[in-house]
C-alpha cells in the first residue's frame, strides 16, 4: 500500500511539476522517495527502540538595528521560562529537554551570551554558531574572510566556555543563516563561499545542523545522515561529494551533515485535502501536534546498521516573541508530554532528550558498531563545554 501511494506521489509531482519546483519539492522528494521504498522492505528493529530528540534553535535576538532593551527582553523570556517548561519533563535517562542555542557572533553585543550560558551551565542546553554571511553587505566574505570571522566568533565565545573541551581544544556545532550552506543557494545568494566545508572543518567545526529546507539548498540526500564536502569550483559540494553513515564504516572525509525530517504530511491542522511539506520547524504556524510528533518517528531517520537508535531533530527561530507560546507554553508543554507518554514506556521505547553535540555522540559511537544504550554515549567523543559565565568579559 505503501509503494502504491509513493508512486501515485510521483505521478501527482510530475504532473504538477511545476508547482513542485516553486515550493522546493523537487531537490528532495526523488531521495526521500527511493528511502521510504527501501524502508517498506526492511524489517522493523526489534527490541526496544530509543528515540533521541532534538530541538535546535536558529537563535537570533535580533538585527542590527533592533533596539537593545526588544534583544534582552527576548533572551531573558528564554532565561526565566526554559527552566519551569525544562523542569516539568524528564527522559528516560532522568534528563530534561535540552535546547542547544545557535548563537549568531553578530548579535552579541549586550551580554546575550552570558545569560545563556548561565542557562546552559545549569544544565537546560548547549550553544553553538549560527552564522549568516553574504558577498554582499552587511556581512561580504570570501573564504579568507569567512575564516576569519569564524576564528573571531570561537574566540570571542569561548571567553565564557563557550566551543571549550576540559583538554583546551574548542570545537563547535555549526547552522548556515538561510540554509545557504557551501554557496547552495541560487546566484550565491547568502554565503558566496564554495568551499564552506572545508573551511568549517579546518576551523573546529565537527557537524552541520542547518537541514532541511525546501529549497534548492536542501540535499538530494534527504531524511538521512551523510558526510558532505565542498570544493572551490562549484557550489553545493554535498550533493555530489557524499558518503552516508553507516555501522562498522569507516567515516566519510566530509563533514557530518545532520538533518531533520522533511516529507509530505498528511495529517495536518491546516491542510484537509493536501499535504503539508514537513520541514521539522516549529513555530506559531506550524505548531506541534500528536500526530505530527508520530510522523517524526515514523520516518525512521537513524544510522543504518543501527535501525533501534532513531533520531528527531527540529529546529525554530526561538527569539521572535509571536512563536513563545509554541515554544514555551501549553503547546511546549504538550509536545514534551507526548513525548514521554508515547515514546518512554521502558520497554517498546526509551527517550532521550539530546542537544547537538550529544546526537554527534551518539550517531559517531553507532557508526563505531556500539550499541545498547545510547545514554551510555552522550560524551562519546566530544565531552560537555565547560561553560564559565563568570568569566565572560565585554568589550
Amino acid at each position: 500500500m505503501a509503494v502504491v501511494f509513493l508512486i501515485a506521489a510521483v505521478f501527482v509531482a510530475f504532473i504538477f511539476r511545476g508547482a513542485a519546483r516553486r515550493r522546493g519539492i523537487t531537490y528532495w522528494f526523488p531521495g526521500d522517495l527511493l528511502r521510504s521504498i527501501s524502508l517498506f522492505f526492511t524489517q522493523r528493529p526489534q527490541g526496544t527502540v530509543h528515540i533521541m530528540f532534538a530541538f535546535v534553535d536558529h537563535f537570533e535576538p535580533g538585527n542590527r538595528n533592533a533596539p537593545p532593551d526588544l534583544q534582552a527582553s527576548r533572551v531573558d523570556a528564554w532565561c526565566t521560562g526554559y527552566p519551569p517548561l525544562a523542569d516539568r519533563h524528564r527522559d528516560s535517562d532522568g534528563i530534561s529537554p535540552q535546547h542547544t542555542f545557535f548563537f549568531p557572533p553578530h548579535y552579541d553585543k549586550q551580554g546575550h551570551l552570558e545569560k545563556l550560558t548561565s542557562l546552559c551551565s545549569a544544565g537546560y542546553g548547549e550553544i553553538e554558531l549560527h552564522l549568516h554571511h553574504d558577498r554582499q553587505e552587511p556581512w561580504p566574505d570570501d573564504e579568507e574572510s569567512l575564516r576569519r570571522k569564524i576564528e573571531e566568533c570561537v574566540e570571542s565565545f569561548s571567553r565564557c566556555g563557550v566551543f571549550c573541551l576540559p583538554d583546551g581544544r574548542c570545537v563547535y556545532g555549526f547552522i548556515h543563516g538561510d540554509w545557504a550552506l557551501a554557496n547552495s543557494l541560487a546566484g550565491g545568494e547568502h554565503c558566496g563561499v564554495n568551499d564552506e566545508i572545508t573551511i568549517l572543518q579546518q576551523t573546529g567545526c565537527y557537524a552541520d545542523f542547518t537541514f532541511p529546507v525546501s529549497n534548492e539548498a536542501q540535499p538530494g540526500r534527504a531524511n538521512s545522515l551523510f558526510y558532505g564536502g565542498s570544493c572551490r569550483e562549484r557550489p553545493k559540494g554535498f550533493d555530489s561529494i557524499a558518503d552516508p553513515v553507516e555501522v562498522g564504516k569507516t567515516p566519510g572525509k566530509g563533514l557530518l551533515i545532520v538533518q531533520g525530517v522533511i516529507g509530505f504530511r498528511w495529517r495536518s491542522r491546516t491542510h484537509r485535502f493536501t499535504p503539508s511539506i514537513e520541514q521539522a520547524n516549529i513555530s506559531k504556524a506550524d505548531y506541534t501536534f500528536a500526530e505530527r510528533i508520530d510522523y517524526w518517528i515514523q520516518k525512521r531517520i537513524h544510522v543504518p546498521g543501527r535501525p533501534e537508535w532513531i533520531f528527531v531533530k527540529v529546529h525554530t527561530h526561538g527569539a521572535r516573541e509571536e512563536d513563545r507560546e509554541v515554544l514555551l507554553g501549553e503547546t511546549a508543554d504538550a509536545m514534551y508530554s507526548h513525548l514521554e507518554t508515547a515514546y518512554n514506556d521502558g520497554e517498546r521505547y526509551k527517550l532521550h532528550y539530546v542537544s547537538a553535540r550529544e546526537t554527534y555522540n551518539i550517531i559517531k559511537a553507532a557508526e563505531d558498531g556500539k550499541s545498547g544504550n545510547p545514554n551510555d554515549y552522550r560524551d562519546y567523543l566530544i565531552p560537555r563545554y565547560v561553560y564559565l559565565p563568570s568569566r565572560f568579559k565585554k568589550k
